[in-house]
Formats: structure tokens, C-alpha cells, sequence
């Protein structure tokens, strides 16, 4: 028997929508706290003195008063800048927003790095041996059973083998390694026919 099971397309797939999410959520963190917040504190910066000054020479109660809007949309059309309320925006929750943009991109590359090294990986069966993804040698004849409880759901099965009078387990992960079906369906006909044999 000879089958390559490489990565398979579905795999591929599912891992860079995740990688995209993360490195577009990161980038958006980033933005903010790069761009956007820094911004926004300055445009609050303005619109509070605005405020401020209003509110101590009585020309407003408060920041909500019309006065004080209709005099900030004057002085963000001067200025070129979005009339918009501005929020406040601290310097430590700008940090926080480049810190956590920082570690989440972070994990967005190595995330990808790991997808990309995942695709040197592989499981093969070369005439009466199946080799895993780490390299380990396990011969059909000494699978004695195998385990798909996560066959339906995952994609998942185990063969489970003997070695040095121990029982041991193989991943054949077909959600993973397209072509592992294959080797699972031959290690289950050899167990067939050795079990008819017996009988």
C-alpha cells in the first residue's frame, strides 16, 4: 500500500479564517491605539477646554448644552476634524489598547508560522508500514484494533498497536491529513481478515 495523506484543503481553510481573525482583530487594537485614541484625545482635549470654558462663564450648564455643541461643530469645521463628540481616552487606555493589539499580533504570527510548518507534515503508508507525522514507524500486523469515537465529529480515529508487550496509539487524523481514511479502512481489513483467519 502507498498513500500520502497531506494537509488537507478544509484544514487549510478553517486555520486562515482563524488567522485572519486574529490578525485583523489585532490590527484593529493596534490601529486604535496607534491612531484612532490618540486622535480622539486630542479632539477631547479641544472639545473639554471648549466645555469648560462655557460651562465657568455661564454660557452652559453643562457639556450636553446646545451652546456648547453648536461651538464645538464651529470649531471642528475651522479645524478640519469630525465633529463627532470625542470620548475621552486616557494615555493608560491607550497603552492598554497597543499592549493588548501587541500580544494579540503576537499570536497572530506564530499562529501563522505554525500553519505554514504544519504543511512539511504528513502521514504515510509505504507497503506494510504506516509513518506518522513525527516520524514513527508502526507496522500494519501489529495493529490490533482501532478507536473511532471521534471518527463522526473530527475526523479522528486512533489504531491502536502493540510494542514491547505494550499497547500503544496512532493519530490518523482525516480532518487534518487528507488521505488517512485510507490507511484506517486498510488497518481495519487486515484486522478482519487475521480475526477470520483465527476463527
Amino acid at each position: 500500500m502507498k498513500v500520502h495523506a497531506r494537509i488537507s484543503h478544509e484544514w487549510r481553510r478553517r486555520m486562515l479564517i482563524l488567522f485572519l481573525m486574529l490578525f485583523g482583530m489585532a490590527a484593529w487594537f493596534l490601529a486604535d491605539g496607534f491612531y484612532q485614541w490618540p486622535r480622539e484625545a486630542d479632539r477631547y482635549e479641544a472639545f473639554a477646554a471648549i466645555r469648560d470654558r462655557m460651562v465657568e462663564s455661564g454660557e452652559a450648564e453643562d457639556g450636553e448644552s446646545a451652546s456648547v455643541q453648536r461651538e464645538w461643530a464651529r470649531y471642528a469645521e475651522e479645524e478640519g476634524i469630525s465633529n463627532k463628540e470625542p470620548k475621552e481616552r486616557t494615555d493608560s487606555a491607550i497603552a492598554e489598547q497597543r499592549i493588548i493589539g501587541g500580544v494579540m499580533m503576537t499570536v497572530a504570527i506564530l499562529f501563522g508560522i505554525w500553519v505554514v510548518l504544519s504543511h512539511r507534515l504528513s502521514v504515510r503508508a509505504e507497503g506494510e508500514t504506516i509513518i506518522s507525522t513525527s516520524g514513527k514507524r508502526v507496522d500494519f500486523d501489529s495493529i490490533i484494533a482501532t478507536d473511532r469515537k471521534k471518527w463522526k465529529k473530527k475526523g479522528i480515529a486512533y489504531a491502536i498497536y502493540e510494542e514491547d508487550g505494550k499497547r500503544k496509539r496512532l493519530t490518523l487524523d482525516d480532518h487534518k491529513f487528507a488521505g488517512c481514511e485510507e490507511i484506517l479502512i486498510e488497518a481495519e481489513r487486515r484486522i478482519r481478515e487475521r480475526g477470520e483467519k483465527e476463527s
